[in-house]
């Protein structure tokens, strides 16, 4: 009976998605292998990250999965007061077993100017002609569970408790402008949140549809009020294995269902990836991919990531990401436990 309500229930929140605009946070903020790719991760999610990029990945990853993560993206690296300009700052915790998942992710999300996604025009400021940079901060605990509901596909969720908060300061000039807004004290709340997620996973294709921020929390009051609103991306994954130099190959492609306000203007994503696991036991992997956004003019972005096999079960990963897409360029890099 679990499983038959859970199928419409879940069909029908992913429906609601489209009235939807999404903000503040971004799929790329976090995950160095998606990052690698480009963002084309959403079928591909199988390591302790599916917590954040679709937790029904977690079912068709290893045994046990720990990712410990660092990363940040600046954009521009030395930013102006004509603007604009965001910087997201993201260190973080998972580990993951087939069906259960525990995360801890901390963003910190610096932007200029305060009180606009627009980009600024030269030699103007915010209103008022006071420059002014606005920050959020958010600390995320979560719980991910999967259920499999037929031979090949699988509905997760993640239950969040978040805790966030935003504020502005007026600006030194002479400072760093997004060093400013990551060093204001923020006052913070607490709200409870769900991702939820589905993946066909068939032996050489899979498919998969996320979304986040379900129940749309909302943050502060007045001017240093916000609501994080849902995100959804859907993609698809072609895998391939061989017993030669290549041992594994993976291609993936993404869409964003819906949008995202940035700095530097609305963003909604395709992205196309490709991932290649080389030499005995997988002990090196490379990654590559492309994205564009499609509202407004063409922005693109390409990326490169490597993984390394240290020990029998320690891989070290790292990525770049960089092109036109001021709002995702960036790099992280991660230790990943493997079993």
């Amino acid at each position: 009976m679990r499983k038959c309500l859970f199928v419409p229930a879940l069909a029908a929140a992913l429906v609601l998605v489209s009235a939807f605009e999404a903000r503040a946070q971004l799929y790329e903020d976090v995950g160095t292998r998606a990052q690698g790719m480009s963002g084309a991760f959403v079928a591909v999610a199988d390591d302790a990250t599916a917590v954040w990029w679709n937790p029904a990945g977690l079912a068709t990853g290893p045994f046990f999965n720990a990712v410990i993560e660092k990363g940040r993206v600046t954009e521009p690296e030395s930013p102006v007061t004509t603007g604009p300009a965001r910087r997201a700052g993201v260190s973080g915790f998972a580990m993951a077993l087939p069906s259960l998942g525990l995360s801890y992710y901390q963003l910190r999300i610096s932007q200029f100017p305060a009180n606009s996604t627009e980009p600024l025009l030269p030699n103007r400021q915010n209103d008022g002609g006071v420059p002014q940079v606005r920050s959020r901060a958010f600390s995320q605990f979560g719980v991910t569970l999967d259920q499999t509901l037929l031979d090949h596909l699988v509905v997760g969720a993640t239950l969040k408790l978040v805790r966030a908060g935003e504020g502005t300061v007026t600006v030194d000039p002479s400072k760093d402008l997004l060093d400013q807004g990551d060093d204001l004290d923020l006052a913070h709340q607490t709200h409870g949140d769900l991702d939820l997620g589905v993946l066909l996973a068939l032996t050489h294709f899979r498919a998969g549809l996320t979304v986040r921020n379900m129940t749309t929390p909302e943050f502060g009051e007045g001017n240093d009020g916000f609501k994080l609103k849902r995100q959804a991306r859907a993609g698809v994954a072609v895998v391939g294995t061989s017993k030669g130099l290549i041992q594994a190959v993976t291609v993936a492609a993404d869409a964003d269902v819906t949008r995202t306000a940035t700095p530097f203007g609305d963003v909604r994503q395709v992205t196309l990836g490709g991932e290649a696991w080389l030499a005995k036991q997988q002990r090196v992997g490379v990654r590559g991919g492309v994205a564009a956004n499609t509202i407004g003019e063409r922005r693109t972005t390409a990326s490169a990531g490597v993984s390394v096999k240290t020990f029998s079960s320690l891989y070290i990963d790292a990525a770049r990401t960089f092109g036109s897409d001021q709002s995702i360029r960036g790099w992280s890099t991660t230790a990943r436990f493997t079993f």
